[in-house]
């Protein structure tokens, strides 16, 4: 797969993110778990490769997702055959019942950096959540800038299950007046010397300032908005957290 295609994740970059990424850490999974309670209908969009879906599954709960990738829902599907997830773009996500639980794990709301866009997908949210439901999900704050990059460098290196090398190369420009973090990546799977394939990604997220989302929510129709600097659910006062979680009903 050589074209590149924006926060899209491909052959090489989900085999990667399943070396390092094979499951979800513990602080970040029990605060979405504290959430949850049997008999809730859950929908985790943006669910990827099932790092949190799955052991929301595994623990019983009645748990539907969605993403776009077709390579992070066929490492689900070997991990979970009989999970309920669809391959579909998350505004095209059919809303044939509400649910009382929703989440997006792992700063992924970050990805949209198209604020309107943003927007449109908070709006899809509220209208799939269920009277007295739970919106929750996290992004990352401008505290979490990089350094400026000039050129490519790596940043990874794993072997793959065949015993190949896949290698990380990329850099980071983060705009300020915009604030978007651009970090254009390279991912290459070697034999030896031999280069088998390469695929680019052009990854992008914006970076929060401490009461931006709050805004975005409140004019969306969200009611009740709690904003919180970690995972022990201790409440953001300013910008200097690497995250913002978010708790929304309406």
């Amino acid at each position: 797969m050589n074209e590149q295609k924006q926060n899209y994740y491909g052959s090489l970059c989900t085999e990667m993110y399943e070396i390092l990424h094979e499951k979800a850490p513990e602080d970040e999974l029990q605060f979405y778990l504290s959430y949850a309670q049997k008999g809730m209908r859950i929908l985790e969009p943006l669910c990827g490769s099932g790092r949190f879906l799955v052991p929301f599954f595994k623990r019983g709960f009645n748990i539907s997702g969605m993403d776009l990738s077709e390579q992070m829902l066929a490492k689900l599907k070997e991990k979970a055959p009989d999970a309920r997830v669809i391959q579909v773009d998350i505004m095209e996500y059919p809303a044939q019942e509400k649910y009382d639980y929703i989440f997006i794990t792992s700063s992924s709301v970050s990805l949209f950096t198209n604020i309107n866009m943003c927007k449109s997908i908070l709006q899809k949210m509220k209208e799939l959540l269920a009277p007295g439901g739970k919106f929750v999900f996290a992004v990352d704050t401008v505290f979490n800038r990089c350094a400026n990059d000039s050129d490519y460098k790596a940043t990874a290196a794993v072997k793959t299950k065949e015993g190949c090398d896949l290698i990380l190369k990329g850099k980071n420009h983060y705009d300020e007046q915009s604030q978007t973090q651009f970090s254009p990546s390279i991912y290459e799977l070697y034999n030896g010397s031999e280069l088998l394939q390469r695929e680019t990604m052009d990854f992008q997220t914006h970076l929060y300032r401490y009461g931006e989302m709050e805004q975005y929510l409140k004019e969306c129709g969200f009611t009740s908005v709690q904003t919180y600097s970690n995972y022990e659910k201790e409440i953001a006062v300013n910008d200097e957290c690497e995250v913002f979680l978010y708790e929304c009903s309406i």
